[in-house]
């Protein structure tokens, strides 16, 4: 089974300083058709504009992943960390028993795009924690490349949940196939470009939420940057 979750289709927010487009059910938008898909949560495409951000709040009992697209998301947390977040990066933050944070675009001229990933935990109240590594675009070139995973397989981040998240870059002839466990979900979330996924046409924005599908196939990329996830049901 298959759904095609088209970009027009999701919530959109716009509070002057940020502009925000939501996969799944959050904050003042609400579909009951999209609470989520298997442990997935959330996915946020945020554009936070010049000099402004996300002031100090709280979060708890959730694994966070910033996926940074373009600009510097400048990030500040109660476990001491003081960091930035470019493009090829990947940030993880553990929430568990409870933490606070501020995300800042610090540029005066440009705008910060990021994505805001939220996964629901395999267990409550873990210790606070926070990782962040980079991952070369040759890596992601033509094949999946394991970004987040538990335990931190392959030298992704390292997550408390059941969830797999994979990032790959693919134009013209370069595809790859990533075989599911059965009983498994996976959601195909499009980052931009255009790309043909179990034979259905993707194009910026645009996801695909699948079940029961033994595998994911992806091909005919024009530009194309994927985020993949392999999902508890």
């Amino acid at each position: 089974m298959m759904q095609i979750r088209r970009s027009e289709a999701r919530g959109r927010a716009d509070h002057g300083w940020l502009q925000s487009h939501h996969s799944f059910s959050f904050a003042d938008y609400f579909d009951p058709a999209w609470m989520g898909w298997g442990n997935l949560r959330v996915i946020n495409e945020d554009r936070i504009a010049p000099g402004t951000g996300f002031g100090t709040h709280g979060h708890r009992d959730m694994e966070i992943i910033s996926y940074v697209l373009k600009g510097n998301l400048a990030h500040r947390d109660s476990m001491g960390n003081v960091q930035g977040i470019v493009p090829g990066e990947v940030q993880r933050m553990s929430a568990g028993t409870g933490v606070r944070h501020s995300e800042f675009n610090h540029d005066p001229d440009g705008q910060t795009h990021f994505l805001q990933i939220w996964i629901e935990p395999d267990q409550l109240g873990v210790a606070p924690g926070y990782e962040q590594k980079h991952f070369d675009d040759a890596d992601k070139r033509g094949r999946l490349r394991l970004v987040a995973a538990p335990a931190g397989e392959s030298g992704a981040v390292a997550i408390h949940a059941d969830a797999r998240l994979y990032a790959g870059l693919f134009d013209g002839d370069e595809h790859a196939l990533l075989n599911l466990p059965a009983g498994r979900k996976a959601y195909v979330h499009l980052v931009k470009g255009e790309l043909t996924v179990n034979g259905e046409r993707l194009r910026t924005g645009d996801a695909l939420a699948m079940e029961g599908e033994p595998a994911i196939e992806l091909g005919g990329g024009v530009d194309a940057e994927v985020l993949v996830f392999d999902l508890q049901p």
